[in-house]
């Protein structure tokens, strides 16, 4: 008993302990930049559950930081970068204070109930990410820290020290902090923001930070032949096993046309067709669930037809004319789809104005009272957010 208490359920040597603590501070690395930044903060990919949610679970357990916080904070560091609203920016608040406090400051803005409920919309909202992520953040570092002290026994605090402080060192400090003082750049952007010298296997990718500033929807952030984005290559072996779908972005690209692909998840026929499949067929689906008899089977007759048929509220409500289920709630659902169509066909031919009508649907979608478009309104909310980061 005594030397499970010293030396823990694995005893290994000190390059042992070493290589163990490596391994699990470059897999936080690797949940931070592909889960956190890229397809949470830029959408620039899109994950499979068998890879988002074991990274959602490993960032409890390591770094304790609530996925809704961190997005909507580098979504304003992008929006502000550089002025006094930027949430950690060295030409504000200084290189050194960056570097030693920028988990500081992260804390400050992630604590400021404005910039979460703007900037970070769209994120994950299940029953877990409520109950447990968001409620209990710190418990799941405590849990590592029971986890390292079992398998490492008193070696494990040792363990368990570096990586709490692996992500505010490097991210918080060295990318937010020197990735915006030192360093080349690859392109002219409207920040300071800097590539630092290639330490890829420490920071995931996330060193290349002029790169990301270029074009922020880029699931890659190499754009020179000599430059190693680790995430990258990760995302390529995910994406060729169907658990991860990149953007394709060329690194030719320039900045507008990487903003543009932000923008594109609010084009009007993405987001008919992600209406059709992620509102209306639920919803009918669970209105066949409390049905019975013949009204059942017309609701799942109706859902099967629409099924690949109806990429479009026209369509949708022949249909639904057809089967006898288009009255009530479906013709709430019609209307509120069509609305939303002409507001992102708006924003392509006056943004201010399409923005408005597109904030005047998010607005009426969340007082609807139906859960399929009330979650639905999250995720266009989130868009919107990422559009405008």
């Amino acid at each position: 008993m005594t030397d499970l208490l010293l030396f823990g359920a694995l005893q290994l040597p000190l390059w042992g302990y070493v290589a163990v603590t490596l391994v699990m501070t470059h897999l936080t690395v690797v949940s931070v930049t592909i889960f956190l930044h890229r397809s949470q903060a830029h959408r620039a990919v899109e994950l499979h559950p068998l890879v988002s949610h074991p990274m959602r679970f490993w960032l409890w357990l390591t770094t304790g930081m609530v996925t809704r916080e961190w997005v909507a904070v580098h979504r304003k560091h992008h929006a502000r970068t550089e002025t006094p609203d930027d949430p950690h920016s060295p030409k504000v608040e200084g290189l050194w204070r960056v570097v030693f406090g920028g988990v500081g400051l992260y804390r400050r803005a992630a604590g400021d109930p404005e910039t979460v409920e703007r900037y970070g919309r769209g994120t994950p909202d299940d029953a877990i990410e409520r109950r447990l992520y968001t409620r209990h953040p710190l418990a799941g570092l405590l849990l590592m820290l029971a986890i390292d002290l079992v398998l490492f026994g008193l070696a494990g605090a040792l363990v368990w020290g570096v990586q709490v402080v692996w992500i505010p060192l490097w991210a918080a400090g060295v990318v937010n902090g020197i990735g915006h003082a030192l360093g080349y750049r690859n392109h002219e952007t409207r920040d300071a923001s800097t590539n630092i010298v290639p330490i890829g296997l420490l920071l995931g990718g996330e060193e290349l930070h002029n790169n990301h500033h270029a074009r922020p929807g880029s699931p890659k952030l190499s754009h020179r032949w000599w430059e190693f984005d680790v995430s990258w290559m990760y995302l390529r072996l995910l994406a060729a096993a169907g658990l991860a779908r990149p953007k394709a972005l060329g690194p030719g690209q320039a900045r507008e046309e990487a903003a543009s692909e932000d923008a594109a998840a609010l084009s009007p026929e993405r987001t008919s067709r992600r209406f059709a499949r992620d509102v209306l067929a639920p919803w009918l689906g669970s209105e066949a669930a409390r049905a019975d008899g013949a009204l059942r089977r017309r609701l799942r007759a109706c859902r099967k037809r629409l099924r690949g048929a109806a990429d479009s509220p026209e369509q949708a409500a022949r249909i639904l004319e057809t089967c006898g289920c288009r009255r009530g709630a479906a013709e709430v659902l019609l209307a509120s789809w069509t609305r939303l169509v002409e507001a992102c066909r708006g924003l392509s031919v006056d943004p201010d104005a399409g923005r408005q009508a597109l904030e005047r649907w998010l607005r009426e979608a969340r007082q609807s009272g139906i859960r399929q478009l009330e979650a639905f309104a999250r995720s266009v909310e989130g868009d919107l957010a990422a559009a405008s980061a």
